[in-house]
């Protein structure tokens, strides 16, 4: 005995997510006494992957005072005699301290930042000593000291 013109709702949907954060459903929540926490996020509605902060964009700048330490002159000449001494190319030096080559070629030309790491790595490989006093020495073999 089921009336024909009778509509029975099984399911019911959720309301979508941007529906329950819209401006209307904040300001009906606020005028019932909800308890309602909004907050607004920097940098929403951007694509930014990668944002910039404000000391790197002025180190960039490079002004006389902020400015990124680079590689000596001098230390970039002396990568590329040891290197050119080890019948090395800049790839096969680059492979052997597990850095990319674009890392040997800007420490030769005295662009790259210095890094006490990959210097201890590329001194290793060409057996020349690129920091300290003695710089473009011969290092001692490894297990005999001074």
């Amino acid at each position: 005995m089921s009336d024909w013109d009778t509509v029975t709702v099984l399911r019911k949907k959720a309301p979508k997510a941007s529906t329950l954060k819209s401006e209307q459903a904040v300001n009906a929540a606020r005028r019932q006494g909800v308890q309602v926490e909004t907050q607004q996020k920097w940098g929403a509605g951007s694509n930014k992957q990668h944002v910039a902060a404000k000391n790197t964009a002025k180190l960039d700048r490079e002004t006389e005072e902020l400015r990124h330490d680079s590689i000596p002159l001098e230390v970039g000449k002396l990568i590329q005699q040891g290197r050119q001494a080890k019948n090395l190319s800049q790839k096969e030096l680059a492979t052997k301290i597990n850095e990319k080559p674009q890392v040997i070629t800007d420490y030769e030309a005295g662009r790259g930042i210095p890094n006490n790491v990959i210097i201890g790595k590329i001194e290793r490989v060409i057996g020349i000593k690129l920091r300290g006093k003695d710089l473009g020495l011969p290092m001692a073999p490894p297990g005999q000291k001074k």
